[in-house]
């Protein structure tokens, strides 16, 4: 039995680059398709509101619990689990003039679990595999786009620091440490009121999640 402990801070391999650049591809793509579903889903001949600077609902924090996927990373099943975002308004009018935005900075946790137990053996020398864990924690500037009462968008990009469990020679020990020093997210919200919202999230390196928005 033994127990490691692994810090990465001072930037990502090659393949751990490429790998970010093609992440950050399916970020852009993600969000131009929350575009297209926003066209697609928004009432015919609604008035957009993103032209007038202000007109969205007031509030100081968003509080955003959620279930997340992450697609299979290495050789490992596909990750699931819930987290949680909080986002507190700094800007209530943001940085373009005339234009319907604001600005908070958000924080939040995101744990998953990749794949079922696996047993090996039987009996009194049966080993069984815990599922990989990882946990992420993302720091992050958040700019919305208020673009019509029921509708809005949202651009997140920051840092994480990801805490992984590579148990992978069943010593349930082999703990590593990260930091992810660039994270994009993008996302949209559908408003049912003034203070909830439906929230659907892509990002790297937590691929997508869904959940609920209270602006409090």
């Amino acid at each position: 039995m033994h127990s490691t402990m692994k810090g990465e801070l001072r930037g990502q391999p090659t393949h751990r680059v490429a790998t970010r650049r093609s992440e950050v591809i399916r970020v852009a793509l993600g969000a131009l398709a929350l575009g297209a579903v926003w066209a697609v889903a928004a009432p015919a001949g609604a008035q957009s509101i993103i032209k007038r600077e202000g007109q969205h609902p007031k509030y100081v924090f968003e509080a955003e619990p959620h279930m997340g996927f992450r697609d299979p990373r290495r050789n490992h099943d596909a990750g699931f689990g819930p987290g949680f975002r909080g986002t507190f308004v700094i800007v209530d009018k943001g940085f373009i003039p005339k234009v319907n935005d604001s600005v908070g900075i958000g924080f939040g946790t995101d744990w998953m679990v990749f794949g079922p137990e696996h047993c090996h053996g039987g009996g009194r020398n049966a080993y069984c595999h815990t599922p990989n864990q990882e946990v992420v924690v993302p720091i992050v500037m958040q700019w919305n786009f208020w673009v019509h009462e029921k509708w809005s968008v949202f651009a997140e990009p920051g840092t994480a620091f990801v805490f992984r469990d590579d148990d992978d020679d069943f010593d349930h020990q082999d703990l590593r440490f990260f930091w992810d020093n660039f994270t994009v997210y993008a996302g949209g919200r559908y408003h049912f009121t003034d203070g909830m919202a439906l929230t659907l999230r892509v990002g790297a390196p937590f691929a997508a999640s869904f959940g609920l928005s209270f602006l409090l």
